[in-house]
């Protein structure tokens, strides 16, 4: 695996195929989610490039940012066992050469008002910035993300049009999982022992609405799924089923219309998130 730290070198791996080049965009913290992204671009592309970077921008809260795990290191080992092709680790300077202030904005509508755009003002944002920065440094015919990030992806996906990246199709992979259900993320480092044995059930509840879902009012089912998880001692950003399409949030269901629920929680000072599709 080769390792860039500039565009200018990355452009120097990548410059003869972009259309075959497959990116896989990281914080670093590996886990086997990113690893299967990787598995899906090698089984798609020629070229697998990973990127490492903690986006400044995306943080609305600056101890979040300062807290969040960095193992460099080990994220590097991890990727050449999984035969990425190239790995571009650019520093701050590199992605934001002006800085952070005064940066460009999005117009991404109500995805932007809703759920972690309601909660995290800024947060998607600062995700269009870096994706747009990268997604212009490695020039990738296939992007590959997770659905546990769902939102997330919705906002990428909008992106690429609003950039004009049509070019470069975006891949939304299934969300992995620990054996007891837990969504595999970068955050569950943060969590002790006890913590980690609580996190299970927010993918809990979201099951529990997946089971029990019926066409009608949903209220009552998503209230008793979020008092589950404030009862353990979560503190509850939101938990709402929505269309899967839009994101439109539903309080009735014709039991026909695609839909995902999600969930967002505070165990003490780590803040999870998760989803399941539904129909």
């Amino acid at each position: 695996m080769i390792v860039v730290r500039t565009a200018k070198e990355l452009e120097q791996q990548t410059g003869n195929s972009p259309n075959n080049v497959g990116f896989v965009p990281t914080m670093g913290a590996l886990h086997p989610g990113h690893l299967s992204l990787i598995e899906a671009s090698k089984a798609n592309t020629g070229l697998t490039v990973c990127s490492i970077f903690v986006n400044p921008a995306q943080f609305n809260d600056p101890a979040d940012y300062s807290k969040y795990p960095i193992t460099t290191d080990n994220d590097i080992q991890l990727l050449e066992q999984a035969g990425a092709d190239v790995l571009f680790l650019p520093s701050v300077n590199e992605i934001y050469p002006d800085g952070t202030d005064n940066l460009e904005k999005y117009e991404l509508g109500f995805l932007e008002t809703v759920l972690e755009g309601k909660y995290r003002p800024g947060h998607f944002q600062g995700v269009c910035q870096v994706m747009n920065r990268l997604l212009k440094a490695v020039k990738p015919g296939h992007l590959f993300m997770g659905q546990k990030d769902y939102q997330q992806c919705m906002v990428v996906k909008k992106l690429l049009g609003l950039t004009g990246m049509q070019g470069t199709q975006l891949h939304v992979c299934p969300t992995v999982r620990e054996e007891d259900g837990l969504a595999m993320s970068s955050r569950n480092m943060r969590l002790n022992e006890a913590e980690r044995k609580k996190a299970v059930m927010i993918s809990a509840a979201l099951r529990f609405v997946k089971q029990n879902i019926k066409p009608g009012d949903l209220t009552q089912l998503t209230a008793r799924a979020a008092a589950s998880l404030m009862e353990a001692g979560f503190k509850v950003d939101y938990l709402e089923i929505a269309d899967a399409g839009t994101l439109e949030l539903l309080t009735q269901w014709d039991g026909k219309r695609k839909t995902v629920v999600l969930a967002a929680a505070f165990l003490n000072d780590v803040r999870l998130i998760d989803n399941m599709l539904i129909s």
